[in-house]
Protein backbone atom coordinates (compact mmCIF):
# COMPACT_ATOMS: atom_id res chain seq x y z
CA UNK A 1 0.00 0.00 0.00
CA UNK A 2 2.91 1.98 0.73
CA UNK A 3 4.28 2.08 -2.70
CA UNK A 4 0.61 2.90 -3.95
CA UNK A 5 0.28 5.28 -2.22
CA UNK A 6 3.42 7.27 -3.13
CA UNK A 7 2.89 6.59 -6.95
CA UNK A 8 -0.77 8.16 -7.27
CA UNK A 9 0.79 11.15 -4.98
CA UNK A 10 0.93 14.44 -7.25
CA UNK A 11 1.71 17.79 -6.60
CA UNK A 12 0.14 21.46 -8.20
CA UNK A 13 1.68 24.96 -7.50
CA UNK A 14 -1.38 26.69 -6.13
CA UNK A 15 0.54 30.43 -6.95
CA UNK A 16 3.70 31.64 -8.42
CA UNK A 17 4.93 32.27 -4.99
CA UNK A 18 2.92 30.55 -2.34
CA UNK A 19 1.08 27.12 -2.20
CA UNK A 20 0.78 23.24 -3.47
CA UNK A 21 -1.99 21.01 -3.39
CA UNK A 22 -1.16 17.40 -3.25
CA UNK A 23 -3.72 14.78 -4.68
CA UNK A 24 -3.74 11.16 -4.96
CA UNK A 25 -3.14 10.58 -0.83
CA UNK A 26 -4.54 9.37 1.97
CA UNK A 27 -3.22 10.76 5.10
CA UNK A 28 -3.97 7.46 7.00
CA UNK A 29 -2.17 5.60 4.59
CA UNK A 30 0.68 7.63 3.99
CA UNK A 31 4.16 6.51 3.12
CA UNK A 32 7.79 7.78 4.31
CA UNK A 33 8.65 9.56 0.87
CA UNK A 34 5.29 11.48 -0.01
CA UNK A 35 5.57 12.71 3.44
CA UNK A 36 9.05 13.57 2.95
CA UNK A 37 8.24 15.43 -0.23
CA UNK A 38 5.69 17.05 1.62
CA UNK A 39 7.58 17.97 3.95
CA UNK A 40 10.01 19.42 1.45
CA UNK A 41 7.08 21.14 -0.30
CA UNK A 42 6.26 23.02 2.68
CA UNK A 43 9.56 24.81 3.14
CA UNK A 44 9.41 25.54 -0.47
CA UNK A 45 6.32 26.91 -1.08
CA UNK A 46 4.66 27.61 2.42
CA UNK A 47 1.41 26.24 2.21
CA UNK A 48 0.33 22.57 1.70
CA UNK A 49 -3.35 21.81 0.73
CA UNK A 50 -4.99 18.57 0.61
CA UNK A 51 -8.63 17.59 0.37
CA UNK A 52 -11.31 15.19 0.38
CA UNK A 53 -9.76 13.83 3.99
CA UNK A 54 -11.42 11.57 6.13
CA UNK A 55 -9.51 11.91 9.86
CA UNK A 56 -10.63 11.00 12.99
CA UNK A 57 -9.70 13.49 16.06
CA UNK A 58 -6.89 10.32 17.10
CA UNK A 59 -5.89 10.14 13.38
CA UNK A 60 -5.42 14.42 12.98
CA UNK A 61 -3.00 13.47 16.18
CA UNK A 62 -1.46 11.67 15.12
CA UNK A 63 -0.47 12.83 11.31
CA UNK A 64 1.02 16.17 13.08
CA UNK A 65 3.12 14.41 15.65
CA UNK A 66 5.01 13.36 12.67
CA UNK A 67 5.89 17.19 11.81
CA UNK A 68 6.79 17.79 15.44
CA UNK A 69 5.68 18.25 18.87
CA UNK A 70 2.16 19.83 19.28
CA UNK A 71 1.46 23.09 21.15
CA UNK A 72 -1.46 23.66 22.88
CA UNK A 73 -3.13 26.63 22.14
CA UNK A 74 -3.48 28.90 24.97
CA UNK A 75 -6.95 30.92 23.23
CA UNK A 76 -8.98 28.80 21.71
CA UNK A 77 -11.52 26.33 23.20
CA UNK A 78 -10.38 22.71 23.45
CA UNK A 79 -12.21 19.80 20.95
CA UNK A 80 -13.57 17.75 23.79
CA UNK A 81 -11.34 15.49 25.02
CA UNK A 82 -8.30 16.09 22.90
CA UNK A 83 -6.45 18.78 24.49
CA UNK A 84 -4.34 19.06 21.49
CA UNK A 85 -7.04 20.24 19.16
CA UNK A 86 -8.25 23.86 19.38
CA UNK A 87 -11.10 24.81 17.92
CA UNK A 88 -11.23 28.15 15.26
CA UNK A 89 -15.56 28.45 15.25
CA UNK A 90 -17.97 30.78 14.49
CA UNK A 91 -21.74 30.45 14.84
CA UNK A 92 -24.45 31.35 12.72
CA UNK A 93 -25.41 34.15 14.76
CA UNK A 94 -22.03 35.53 15.18
CA UNK A 95 -20.42 38.24 12.98
CA UNK A 96 -17.11 37.87 13.77
CA UNK A 97 -14.79 35.32 13.09
CA UNK A 98 -11.22 34.08 14.30
CA UNK A 99 -7.75 35.00 12.73
CA UNK A 100 -9.84 37.73 10.45
CA UNK A 101 -7.37 40.11 9.74
CA UNK A 102 -3.60 39.00 8.21
CA UNK A 103 -1.19 37.36 10.45
CA UNK A 104 1.48 35.17 11.41
CA UNK A 105 0.19 33.03 14.50
CA UNK A 106 2.59 32.87 17.81
CA UNK A 107 5.02 35.78 16.57
CA UNK A 108 4.32 36.80 20.45
CA UNK A 109 5.89 33.57 21.93
CA UNK A 110 9.79 33.26 22.64
CA UNK A 111 10.14 30.05 20.28
CA UNK A 112 7.03 30.75 17.95
CA UNK A 113 5.45 27.58 16.56
CA UNK A 114 7.13 25.98 13.33
CA UNK A 115 3.00 25.88 11.68
CA UNK A 116 -0.07 24.50 12.07
CA UNK A 117 -2.41 21.72 10.98
CA UNK A 118 -5.98 23.36 10.04
CA UNK A 119 -8.64 20.38 9.11
CA UNK A 120 -11.88 21.95 7.98
CA UNK A 121 -15.18 20.08 9.81
CA UNK A 122 -17.61 22.06 8.92
CA UNK A 123 -17.73 24.93 6.24
CA UNK A 124 -20.36 27.48 5.26
CA UNK A 125 -22.09 27.01 1.33
CA UNK A 126 -19.69 29.25 0.38
CA UNK A 127 -16.93 32.28 1.44
CA UNK A 128 -14.62 31.46 4.59
CA UNK A 129 -11.74 31.34 2.19
CA UNK A 130 -8.29 31.49 3.41
CA UNK A 131 -5.76 34.02 1.70
CA UNK A 132 -1.94 32.94 2.60
CA UNK A 133 1.03 35.24 1.33
CA UNK A 134 4.76 34.44 1.02
CA UNK A 135 6.44 36.74 3.37
CA UNK A 136 10.28 35.54 1.43
CA UNK A 137 8.77 36.77 -1.57
CA UNK A 138 7.75 39.71 0.12
CA UNK A 139 11.24 40.68 0.90
CA UNK A 140 13.18 40.05 -2.38
CA UNK A 141 10.67 42.73 -3.42
CA UNK A 142 12.35 44.96 -1.37
CA UNK A 143 14.97 48.01 -2.72
CA UNK A 144 18.83 46.14 -1.78
CA UNK A 145 19.30 49.71 0.76
CA UNK A 146 15.86 48.56 2.38
CA UNK A 147 16.77 44.88 3.36
CA UNK A 148 20.37 45.83 4.37
CA UNK A 149 18.39 48.29 7.00
CA UNK A 150 15.82 45.89 8.07
CA UNK A 151 18.84 43.04 8.43
CA UNK A 152 20.17 44.91 11.75
CA UNK A 153 16.44 45.43 13.52
CA UNK A 154 14.85 43.74 15.68
CA UNK A 155 10.60 43.68 16.51
CA UNK A 156 8.35 43.62 19.95
CA UNK A 157 5.74 41.15 19.18
CA UNK A 158 2.73 40.84 21.69
CA UNK A 159 -0.75 39.45 22.02
CA UNK A 160 -2.48 40.62 25.07
CA UNK A 161 -3.84 43.61 23.08
CA UNK A 162 -5.72 40.71 20.94
CA UNK A 163 -6.73 38.32 23.93
CA UNK A 164 -6.88 39.89 27.58
CA UNK A 165 -10.08 40.53 28.86
CA UNK A 166 -9.85 44.10 27.88
CA UNK A 167 -8.22 43.16 24.51
CA UNK A 168 -9.91 43.00 20.97
CA UNK A 169 -11.58 40.10 21.05
CA UNK A 170 -13.14 40.66 24.31
CA UNK A 171 -15.51 43.19 22.65
CA UNK A 172 -16.99 41.00 20.19
CA UNK A 173 -18.90 38.03 20.37
CA UNK A 174 -16.35 35.96 19.81
CA UNK A 175 -15.24 36.79 23.82
CA UNK A 176 -16.79 34.35 25.55
CA UNK A 177 -15.62 31.45 23.75
CA UNK A 178 -11.76 32.06 24.03
CA UNK A 179 -9.89 31.77 27.40
CA UNK A 180 -6.00 32.59 28.48
CA UNK A 181 -7.22 36.24 29.40
CA UNK A 182 -4.17 36.34 32.05
CA UNK A 183 -1.92 34.75 30.05
CA UNK A 184 0.40 37.46 29.17
CA UNK A 185 3.15 37.71 25.90
CA UNK A 186 6.40 39.43 25.43
CA UNK A 187 8.93 38.38 22.79
CA UNK A 188 11.63 40.16 20.63
CA UNK A 189 12.64 38.85 16.85
CA UNK A 190 14.92 39.66 13.99
CA UNK A 191 12.94 41.47 11.62
CA UNK A 192 14.88 39.64 9.12
CA UNK A 193 14.92 35.94 9.50
CA UNK A 194 16.50 32.76 8.01
CA UNK A 195 14.18 29.91 7.15
CA UNK A 196 15.31 27.14 9.26
CA UNK A 197 15.46 24.45 5.94
CA UNK A 198 16.19 26.59 3.44
CA UNK A 199 18.37 29.45 4.37
CA UNK A 200 16.21 32.01 2.33
CA UNK A 201 15.73 35.29 4.05
CA UNK A 202 11.83 35.94 5.47
CA UNK A 203 10.29 39.24 6.71
CA UNK A 204 8.97 38.67 10.18
CA UNK A 205 6.58 41.30 11.28
CA UNK A 206 2.97 41.03 11.11
CA UNK A 207 0.15 43.31 11.34
CA UNK A 208 -2.07 41.50 14.39
CA UNK A 209 1.23 41.14 16.69
CA UNK A 210 4.12 42.78 16.07
CA UNK A 211 3.97 46.14 18.60
CA UNK A 212 6.76 48.19 17.31
CA UNK A 213 10.58 48.02 16.33
CA UNK A 214 13.03 47.78 18.86
CA UNK A 215 14.52 50.55 20.58
CA UNK A 216 11.53 52.99 18.58
CA UNK A 217 8.22 54.43 19.65
CA UNK A 218 5.08 53.24 18.31
CA UNK A 219 4.63 56.25 16.58
CA UNK A 220 8.05 56.09 15.18
CA UNK A 221 7.77 52.17 13.91
CA UNK A 222 3.92 52.64 12.26
CA UNK A 223 5.02 54.63 9.12
CA UNK A 224 8.24 51.65 7.88
CA UNK A 225 5.92 48.79 9.48
CA UNK A 226 2.85 50.15 7.61
CA UNK A 227 5.06 50.48 4.02
CA UNK A 228 6.35 46.58 4.93
CA UNK A 229 2.83 45.47 5.45
CA UNK A 230 1.45 47.02 2.35
CA UNK A 231 4.24 45.38 0.53
CA UNK A 232 3.37 41.92 1.94
CA UNK A 233 0.31 42.18 0.91
CA UNK A 234 0.34 42.38 -2.63
CA UNK A 235 -1.80 40.09 -4.07
CA UNK A 236 0.87 38.44 -6.60
CA UNK A 237 2.14 37.04 -3.18
CA UNK A 238 -1.03 35.38 -2.10
CA UNK A 239 -2.46 32.13 -2.68
CA UNK A 240 -6.54 31.33 -1.73
CA UNK A 241 -7.70 28.20 -0.60
CA UNK A 242 -11.18 27.29 -0.81
CA UNK A 243 -12.47 24.94 1.73
CA UNK A 244 -14.54 22.00 2.06
CA UNK A 245 -14.85 19.34 4.94
CA UNK A 246 -12.18 16.72 4.73
CA UNK A 247 -9.95 19.74 3.22
CA UNK A 248 -6.33 20.29 5.37
CA UNK A 249 -3.69 22.92 4.94
CA UNK A 250 -0.64 22.93 6.70
CA UNK A 251 1.30 26.16 6.79
CA UNK A 252 4.59 27.48 7.83
CA UNK A 253 4.17 29.81 9.92
CA UNK A 254 7.85 31.36 9.53
CA UNK A 255 7.49 32.32 6.05
CA UNK A 256 3.70 33.01 5.61
CA UNK A 257 1.06 35.62 6.45
CA UNK A 258 -2.65 34.16 6.53
CA UNK A 259 -6.45 35.75 6.81
CA UNK A 260 -9.70 34.16 7.33
CA UNK A 261 -12.12 35.72 5.07
CA UNK A 262 -15.43 36.74 6.82
CA UNK A 263 -17.99 36.62 4.33
CA UNK A 264 -20.57 34.11 5.17
CA UNK A 265 -22.89 35.23 8.15
CA UNK A 266 -25.54 33.46 8.85
CA UNK A 267 -23.72 30.12 8.58
CA UNK A 268 -21.72 27.85 10.74
CA UNK A 269 -17.58 27.48 10.08
CA UNK A 270 -15.89 24.72 12.61
CA UNK A 271 -12.24 23.89 11.65
CA UNK A 272 -10.13 22.02 13.88
CA UNK A 273 -6.26 22.94 14.34
CA UNK A 274 -3.40 21.70 15.67
CA UNK A 275 -0.19 23.46 16.28
CA UNK A 276 3.42 22.31 15.85
CA UNK A 277 6.19 23.58 17.55
CA UNK A 278 9.31 25.84 15.90
CA UNK A 279 12.70 26.33 17.00
CA UNK A 280 14.30 29.56 17.95
CA UNK A 281 14.54 31.70 15.17
CA UNK A 282 17.51 34.00 13.46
Amino acid sequence: MASQTLAHAAERKIAPHIGVEFTGINLNQLDDGTFAAMRNALADHGVVFIRDQQLTPEQHIAFARRWGTIDINNYFPANGGHSEIAEVRKAENQQTNIGGGWHTDHSYDQVPAMGSILLARETPPSGGDTLFASMSAAFNSLSEGMKATLRTMRAVHSADHIYSADGIYAKTDQGADLKGHDVRTHAVHPVVIRHPRTGREILYVNPAFTLHLEGWTRAESQPLLTYLYQVAMREEFQCRLQWSPGSIAIWDNRSTWHCAMNDYHGHRRLMHRITISGEPLN
